[in-house]
């Protein structure tokens, strides 16, 4: 008789990483009914909304959530946390140790499912002999590139003029696209670490799909250096709109088929005033309809982007009302209704992964315009590996280490260029991305790569146990 097994899940700060792991584990509980879930969430002093979205999940038999508030000895300025990264895992360790005390007293602890930034969490799966596993919230190519960090040096990255072979991608990989935290020494040796932790564990699970990333899948699949590869995306939230909703649906609805452009750079996403004024005038020469989320830079004892109170104070004189009619500019976007809306034809995004993939599953062409972290490695990508977005800037940046500061300007002419691109009727990427969004929806049913690949991890998980 099948044993039953807890996992534990240690999903990284920052609302992108816990959706993905809520997805993933009760996608796991709801595959095979003896496994139970504990997904311990950390808890910083400042807000990211995580205490309302735990407060707001429907409760579930086998899924808990188990907080770890950060140590009061431990002093962090929330105006100058670059990434999860930067939050000490280690101070977690003694409340994670006891938890799994108390667990093994009833159940068998089938294993530990970190994050790429939880990866401190190995030392403590190795106390108790149990297997680590990665859930990693990017893609395969991404994967890969951080994998080959290990077999190049930091002079390498950061003298480097040429394109770089990385294996996982089928095109040489450009030098101006390094993200910026690899070349700074700091960001260099923690992402090294974090490689060399991921390669040493039993499997990473991977938020994609056989059909997306075939060449990067099958490349790691084949490569000793690197574990075991399970794509089960696409992993999505893909519940309702939420409240205040209402007003941009129903003007969406006015609109004709496939005509606005949607831009928006994610939670954490936002430019400088002058960038702001660039996108405006670019929208208005380009007589596109768009619906366009504008946020500010965080208050001080946040990492989220606020809304502005009055848009005009950053926006052209009189923009807004030249626009009545033609545009929307919001604060807050329901993102997946407004990518499933018909009248939506592109996405100008920062290509997060979680964007991406939503893009993907409703078949919305992207341009592409990274803004931190991977998303420059995303860009290319989606530009030159699959074929479903264009260039509107793949090369710009935000300091690692100053989230104040970003690589240089991109004016209106580049963003005019980017946003007719993509919104083109007879441009090609909006064939691929159709074809794409077909294939993920088949990639998640019974009989689907990722389906598949699902139950082999469940298989590999009871194979593991000692």
């Amino acid at each position: 008789m099948k044993e039953a097994v807890e996992l534990f899940f240690f999903p990284a700060l920052g609302m992108g990483h816990l959706l993905s792991a809520v997805e993933i584990a009760e996608l796991l509980i709801h595959r095979d009914h003896h496994i139970s879930i504990t997904i311990f969430i950390l808890t910083p002093p400042f807000d990211l909304k995580i205490t309302s979205f735990i407060q707001s999940q429907t409760p579930e038999r086998r899924l808990k959530f188990v907080t770890l508030p950060l140590d009061d000895s431990i002093s962090i300025d929330p105006t100058n946390i670059p990434a999860p990264s930067m939050i000490p895992i280690d101070s977690f360790k003694p409340r994670v140790r006891e938890c799994v005390k108390e667990t093994i007293r009833s159940v068998r602890l089938g294993g530990f499912v970190i994050d790429m930034f939880s990866t401190a969490m190995v030392d403590v799966a190795d106390e108790f002999g149990v297997p680590t596993y990665v859930f990693y919230t990017s893609g395969a190519a991404v994967l890969g590139f951080l994998l080959h960090m290990q077999r190049i040096s930091l002079e390498g990255f950061r003298g480097c003029e040429r394109d770089l072979n990385i294996p996982t991608y089928v095109n040489p990989y450009p030098a101006k696209l390094f993200p910026s935290s690899l070349l700074d020494k700091h960001g260099f040796t923690m992402f090294l670490s974090m490689s060399e932790r991921i390669s040493a564990t039993k499997g990473v699970i991977v938020n994609t799909f056989l059909e997306l990333e075939s060449h990067a899948i099958k490349t790691l699949s084949h490569d000793p250096n690197s574990p075991p590869v399970y794509p089960v995306g696409p992993i999505l939230n893909l519940s309702g709109p939420g409240e205040g909703s209402q007003r941009i649906l129903e003007w969406l609805d006015e609109q004709p088929e496939g005509s606005v452009v949607f831009l928006c750079f994610g939670s954490e996403g936002y430019f400088p005033e002058e960038q702001v004024k660039e996108i405006a005038i670019a929208l208005e020469r380009s007589g596109q309809r768009f619906l366009w989320v504008l946020r500010r830079r965080p208050e001080k004892g946040s990492l989220i982007p606020g809304e502005y109170t009055n848009p005009k104070e950053v926006l052209p004189d009189g923009f807004l009302e030249r626009m009545q009619g033609v545009g929307k500019v919001i604060g807050w976007a329901p993102q997946v209704a407004i990518l499933s809306h018909p009248g939506v034809g592109g996405f100008v995004s920062h290509c997060g992964w979680n964007s991406t993939l939503e893009s993907i599953w409703f078949g919305k062409p992207i341009a592409a315009w990274p803004i931190a972290a991977e998303q420059q490695a995303n860009a290319f990508e989606i530009v030159k590996e699959i074929g479903i977005g264009v260039d509107l800037k793949m090369d710009y940046k935000r300091d690692f280490k100053d989230a104040t500061k970003f690589s240089e300007m991109v004016r209106a002419e580049e963003i005019e260029r980017g946003i007719r691109s993509v919104m083109d009727p007879l441009n090609p990427i909006r064939l691929k991305a159709k074809e794409m969004s077909d294939k993920s929806r088949s990639a998640i049913v019974e009989g689907g790569s990722s389906y598949t690949y699902v139950g082999r991890f469940i298989q590999d998980v009871f194979s593991n146990i000692n």
